[in-house]
């Protein structure tokens, strides 16, 4: 028998050792969890049964006489909850989970989970592992959609869907500035030329000519007189508007009772769809230099209007959404990464690669997974999640293991010679 329990002693010791040789060789694994292996003691041969004390015979009772057969691995546990240190990369698609959720990500068509973010783009613009699994996610059909949330779909970062985004015609702008009433082009009888940019549906920009006119030292006039791309007149476009400018004589402010919006009307395209609110009531008249300024945008830039935006940047909110900046001062959200938790992380399964399998007793994945904002957590970019391996807890192990296996292997000698001496 008592061969048998040395052999069973060797084969969880090294089961143990193999654990631990695992552990130490991921060390430096992004987002790995170290494994842990129990022993159990095994079945146990009965040659005597207890009994309990006799009367009769004024016996006392006496324990059962029990022979163990050796050990047994009794599991192979993984820290999973236990969280590695943090690494900093800066680069923008390295995450790190703050929480007890897990990126999902989805290969051959199956779903899994992962603690690690080391992530990058293939060249259909798709966030994927290292190993070519899709990161998994909310995401939108186009720009300026809402994000769909009915179901995880591979989040997509350099889509040609998310390149651009729509111009938008100038409904608004606004002048900034002051007037001289004794500046020289007025004394010279010209007027001050301004220029007020707009863009139309299409994303075209271009310029109208406003010409102020001093009609007495409190009064202007306001005149459009023509479209411009590029400094060159545009033929055939045409541009409308004939304000009055008016002032406080005493104050040099826009009078109270003057006008202080104009319409101009732009015409000759098509893609000129609405007219242009223009505001004159920031101008001054002051006894300083004439600076005239015309901008887009009402006072808030609202109505600005804009060109057709092409993207030049994206980064990851700690909410997992994916943000996307653009050259016209677009930022869109064009997805948003989501997070899976279970009731019992523990029963994960490896599957390789850095990856965890759902099994019945981790509990089941939904198919959907949640904000990661929904579990408390939050996402880290930039930075990743290291091993959770305590280098100075395998060391540790491992000379006990060793010490372990020694024993054991001393049973099998000892229990031979005793044999050959029989």
């Amino acid at each position: 028998r008592s061969l048998y329990s040395g052999v069973a002693g060797l084969k969880t010791h090294q089961t143990k050792m193999d654990v631990i040789g695992n552990n130490i060789a991921n060390v430096n694994t992004v987002g790995f969890k170290a494994s842990r292996v129990s022993f159990s003691e095994l079945f146990y041969q009965t040659t005597q049964v207890a009994s309990g004390p006799n009367a009769e015979t004024q016996t006392g009772g006496q324990n059962a006489k029990q022979i163990g057969l050796g050990s047994a691995l009794s599991s192979i546990s993984v820290d999973i909850t236990g969280e590695g240190g943090t690494q900093s990369t800066g680069a923008p698609f390295d995450l790190k989970i703050n929480g007890d959720s897990f990126f999902i990500v989805r290969s051959a068509g199956n779903n899994y989970f992962t603690k690690a973010g080391n992530f990058t783009t293939d060249e259909q613009g798709n966030l994927v592992t290292q190993s070519g699994a899709y990161v998994m996610g909310y995401t939108i059909e186009k720009v300026g959609d809402a994000l769909r949330t009915d179901q995880i779909r591979p989040i997509s970062i350099y889509g040609s869907q998310f390149k651009n985004t729509a111009p938008a015609v100038t409904t608004n702008a606004t002048y900034r500035g002051n007037i001289n009433a004794q500046d020289s082009n007025f004394a010279n009888g010209l007027p001050v030329t301004t220029f007020i940019p707009v863009y139309d549906n299409l994303g075209y920009k271009y310029e109208v000519q406003v010409q102020v006119t001093k009609t007495s030292d409190s009064e202007y006039t306001a005149t459009a007189t023509g479209v411009y791309s590029g400094n060159k007149l545009v033929e055939g476009l045409t541009a409308e508007m004939d304000a009055t400018i008016t002032f406080d004589p005493v104050t040099g402010v826009i009078a109270a009772d003057a006008e202080k919006t104009a319409v101009l009307t732009l015409g000759g395209k098509e893609s000129f769809s609405s007219p242009v609110t223009v505001d004159f009531s920031s101008i001054t008249s002051y006894g300083s230099e004439t600076t005239l300024d015309p901008i887009r945008g009402d006072s808030n830039g609202m109505g600005a209007g804009k060109a057709v935006g092409t993207m030049i940047s994206v980064g990851i909110q700690t909410d997992g959404k994916v943000v996307a900046a653009y050259d016209n001062g677009d930022n869109e959200v064009i997805g948003q990464l989501a997070v899976a938790t279970f009731e019992n992380p523990s029963g994960l399964e490896k599957v390789g690669e850095n990856m965890f399998a759902a099994t019945l007793n981790s509990g089941e994945f939904n198919g959907i997974g949640q904000d990661i904002t929904a579990t408390g957590g939050k996402f880290s970019a930039g930075t990743l999640e290291m091993s959770n391996v305590d280098l100075s807890t395998e060391f540790t192990d491992m000379i006990v293991t060793q010490r372990g296996f020694q024993a054991n292997s001393r049973i099998i000698t000892v229990s031979d010679e005793m044999l050959q001496e029989l």
